[in-house]
């Protein structure tokens, strides 16, 4: 006949019972977190990893510095997965975008740069190449190099929105969401970054005549 337990080995059993449901406990609820943080970063791959190239030729272009752009576009991803539970998946390349630029002009800020709006000198780039032709313009935009360097000499806003329409197709109410200004202000600033552009060309055709 099987003998009752004392009181004190049946508390000790008792709590021994407890220890293995808590640890039980505590192993589902690892496995499970685990597996939600498996499930979030595949779908964060899945929605932002396709908008890496733009997102390294946005800052290339805001930063005009190879090492500067992955450092930002490396800071940007990182900022995206932490912020990745308020993205609700309406744009993911505007989203993204949209930190990649903001933390573009805090590295600018913080280097001091000069030329974040900068006034574009009407008189040393308009004056004296307005007679060269749309024609001979564009027979040389054929040229990256060319247009690299001219787009270099604009202000940071103007590379900026010219990057996100021509370079990477965005649409104005895209441009709008990144930019984090009126549409209305997209469509003046682009035709105003597009004459100075081809002000800035004009110069550089000119001198190599």
């Amino acid at each position: 006949m099987a003998l009752p337990l004392k009181a004190e080995h049946a508390s000790e059993t008792e709590d021994f019972e407890s220890d293995r449901k808590t640890v039980k406990f505590v192993v589902v609820k690892k496995r499970e977190e685990d597996h939600a943080q498996r499930a979030e970063l595949t779908s964060f791959e899945e929605a932002m990893l396709p908008h890496l190239d733009a997102a390294h030729n946005l800052a290339k272009w805001l930063l005009r510095n190879e090492q500067d752009a992955q450092d930002v576009v490396q800071e940007a991803y990182l900022r995206a997965f932490k912020s990745f539970g308020g993205f609700h998946g309406c744009n993911g390349r505007a989203w993204l975008l949209t930190i990649v630029r903001n933390t573009s002009y805090t590295l600018l800020k913080k280097k001091r740069a000069v030329d974040l709006t900068t006034t574009f000198d009407e008189e040393i780039h308009a004056s004296s190449h307005q007679s060269v032709s749309p024609a001979t313009i564009l027979a040389h935009s054929e040229d990256a190099a060319l247009i690299r360097e001219a787009m270099d000499e604009l202000p940071a806003e103007f590379r900026e929105i010219l990057t996100l329409r021509h370079l990477e197709g965005l649409s104005y109410k895209e441009i709008a969401e990144v930019a984090q200004t009126p549409p209305g202000t997209v469509m003046s600033r682009l035709a105003r970054a597009r004459a100075k552009l081809r002000e800035c060309l004009a110069v550089r055709i000119g001198k190599e005549k």
